[in-house]
């Protein structure tokens, strides 16, 4: 029986307060409907082995994915997220087909993720994999309960900081590119958004006590992360275009995903010229330029729309934009997350994913636990 048919915890009344004029309300019973339709897709894609997504599916233009290095790393990352999505969902709390789905995907998880390296010496896709990686691990770790689990996970961990150390740029920051000089330690660009995602990874590794996050390493991201702020708290897409802040992809429309990971890893290390009212300000423009990113969606060529946006960037731009919502006041949290449950709910394929990219069959996953993920926190 699927987790749909069952009867599901509806949280009581409507999200507290309305953005004037901005949007419809969003029923609680509607957006955890909606997460339950999402696991029910998460479950029914996933591999025998346990895993989600596969080099399947492929169409005329792919995404650069030298074999098999690339595709391990994607499909540990996807996995990665599938897990933490599980985990938020709130539905593999209690015995049923989502714990059945985790732990069958934990199990394949452990053993692959420290198999995961540099595909070739130009792609580095391995680092959304520690990135991820480590999340769910956290995610994992903060389930259970034997203090001998909780330690090997705990080293787990550490292990994929380590990888994340050997893979940081000679910029400071990560790129999943190295079209420099192809070097042991990248020579690659420090990319904003994917640095972002690393030391997010990085802040909630360390709230374990048995693990360490270098200092130097966290420094270095974060200067290379400021070098790429503009004034108005856009950023650059990567810093081999420093030179060209006026270039497409480094406009402020190019830039609604990408700064929501990019202020929320800032604040999360301490950043305090990232305030409630810049939060606030980016959340606003996310609905009020939605548009931007919502025409890249399901593109097939990447960066092809208006502002070079490329469709991978919708729902992990509103996955970080929901975390944002975590770090506001109380009291100011209820209307965000109502703005971003209007945007996600209407976008809900008809079998219970969310897709918006093209990609072999890791998309509709991927799309599924950033979405799913995303509306955890709007309940």
């Amino acid at each position: 029986m699927k987790i749909s048919s069952l009867k599901t915890f509806v949280l009581p009344g409507l999200l507290a307060c309305f953005l004037s004029g901005s949007v419809e309300s969003a029923d609680l019973a509607a957006i955890d409907s909606a997460i339950v339709r999402g696991v029910d897709f998460l479950i029914e894609d996933q591999n025998p082995n346990g895993s989600w997504g596969s080099a399947r599916q492929t169409k005329g233009l792919n995404i650069y994915a030298p074999v098999p290095g690339a595709h391990d790393a994607f499909r540990a990352a996807v996995t990665a997220l599938c897990i933490s999505a599980l985990c938020d969902s709130g539905l593999a709390d209690e015995p049923g087909e989502a714990l059945e789905s985790l732990e069958k995907a934990e199990r394949w998880f452990l053993e692959e993720l420290p198999a995961v390296r540099r595909g070739t010496p130009t792609a580095i896709y391995n680092v959304w994999t520690h990135s991820y990686g480590i999340k769910a691990l956290v995610d994992l770790h903060e389930r259970e309960e034997s203090e001998e689990r909780k330690a090997e996970l705990a080293e787990l961990i550490q292990g994929q900081i380590k990888r994340l150390e050997r893979f940081s740029s000679i910029d400071g920051g990560w790129g999943y590119y190295d079209m420099r000089a192809q070097t042991a330690r990248p020579s690659s660009s420090s990319i904003s958004f994917t640095t972002a995602t690393c030391l997010v990874a990085l802040k909630e590794a360390e709230g374990i006590e048995a693990v360490a996050v270098p200092e130097k390493l966290v420094s270095r991201a974060l200067a290379a992360l400021n070098r790429q702020q503009k004034p108005d708290h856009s950023y650059l897409y990567g810093e081999y275009l420093n030179a060209r802040p006026l270039y497409n992809v480094n406009r402020p429309a190019a830039s609604l995903g990408r700064t929501q990971a990019c202020n929320f890893a800032l604040r999360l290390w301490g950043d305090e010229s990232i305030t409630d009212e810049i939060t606030e300000e980016w959340l606003i423009r996310l609905r009020d330029r939605n548009g931007w990113l919502d025409i890249g969606r399901k593109r097939p060529i990447p960066h092809e729309a208006w502002f070079q946006v490329a469709g991978y960037f919708f729902y992990y731009g509103h996955y970080y934009a929901a975390l944002n919502i975590d770090l506001l006041p109380e009291k100011d949290q209820p209307a965000y997350q109502e703005l971003l449950a209007d945007i996600l709910l209407p976008l809900q394929e008809k079998g219970g994913a969310w897709w918006d990219f093209p990609f072999y069959t890791y998309h509709k996953p991927y799309g599924t636990a950033y979405a799913v993920m995303s509306l955890a926190r709007c309940r």
